[in-house]
């Protein structure tokens, strides 16, 4: 019963099953279990009217089987020190070599994961291509990843403190502002960065090192002053993002306009709609360049193209069905999952 209720329990609560993998809070567990039993046969020989210090003493050489003589032979030969000895010996043995074993298991098992963590994420950033890399595992690098995994997109985070992380993101401790940590989290190969450092100049530095490693990256850094916005752009980033400003601003549009707010929010981010707003590049060899919108679509599709961003950079909303489209072009569509699926195929 009780292992059925562990494993439901497990199930339900994955960081609490990752928790009881931990080799180390099995060690802890077990020291916290003697700890409590060299207590109890302290208080218990004091009890039985040894002194405080004898009485410590008397415990620790009784679980741990020394041997020595007793300390007080006369007091040992009653029956109620016997039998309270008896107790503690059991159970205190058994704890303390309970407790030596998780302690080799702890360190053979606690390495041997960790190697065997890193050998797995090394293997793993090496098969990414077009992956993200997000600089800081703060509020922010969460924020990222998460969305970037709902959108099944692979993510490596760089940071020189992570914390405890109990996600199955790669992880790679180290400072984003050494070259060979980008290489390590494949820059060579991303399609984005994402730059949620906590602090700008230490964005701008990351933004500098990965433009002169590659140009095809396309970069979003995060700034805490808008005034360092045309820096960053200098430095390479192709977006600039104000958390602080994007907030007031959808506060704003909250306080406003709340359900033209609400609505964006849920095509954007939440998953249980079947609807969504995707991009769409259309490149050179598409069969669809040189086509009309209206030839997109074919039975009962309706996927709505909202806006067109144009070769010259341009945006053009609600475009005419009639619009052609152009190798180049990118197409930005609301409907449904199927219906940018089939999108996706038609481009």
């Amino acid at each position: 019963m009780f292992k059925f209720f562990t494993a439901s329990f497990a199930r339900k609560n994955p960081y609490w099953k990752r928790t009881e993998r931990d080799p180390w809070r099995r060690f802890q567990r077990s020291m916290i279990l003697v700890a409590t039993i060299v207590i109890v046969g302290w208080v218990g020989y004091r009890i039985l009217g040894l002194p405080w210090f004898d009485a410590l003493y008397q415990t620790v050489i009784t679980i741990t089987t020394v041997g020595f003589t007793e300390v007080d032979l006369e007091l040992a030969n009653t029956t109620s020190y016997r039998v309270f000895t008896l107790f503690l010996v059991v159970v205190g043995v058994g704890a303390v070599l309970y407790t030596i074993s998780v302690f080799v298991d702890t360190l053979i098992e606690g390495t041997l994961n960790d190697a065997f963590r890193r050998r797995r994420m090394t293997k793993a950033v090496a098969a990414m291509e077009g992956h993200t890399i997000i600089c800081g595992w703060g509020q922010v690098g969460h924020a990222v990843a998460d969305f970037c995994r709902r959108h099944d997109t692979d993510v490596v985070v760089i940071d020189r403190n992570p914390g405890d992380n109990h996600s199955e993101v790669p992880l790679i401790v180290g400072e984003a502002t050494n070259d060979d940590v980008l290489r390590k989290a494949g820059i060579e190969r991303a399609g984005v960065l994402v730059l949620a450092l906590d602090h700008d100049a230490d964005n701008l530095f990351v933004c500098l090192s990965a433009r002169a490693l590659t140009k095809k990256l396309f970069i979003v850094a995060r700034t805490s002053d808008q005034g360092n916005e045309p820096k960053f752009f200098q430095a390479g980033a192709d977006r600039v993002i104000n958390p602080h400003e994007i907030g007031g601003s959808r506060m704003a549009a909250l306080a406003l306009q709340p359900h033209v707010a609400e609505f964006i929010d849920e095509i954007l981010h939440d998953d249980q709609h079947d609807v969504s707003v995707q991009e769409f590049v259309v490149t050179e060899s598409s069969s669809m360049a040189g086509h009309k919108l209206m030839d997109l679509h074919q039975g009962d599709q309706r996927s709505l193209i909202i806006a067109i961003r144009t070769g010259d950079s341009e945006y053009h909303t609600n475009p005419s069905p009639h619009t052609e489209v152009q190798g180049g072009d990118v197409l930005i569509a609301l409907g449904s999952h199927s219906e940018l699926d089939h999108l996706r195929s038609r481009i």
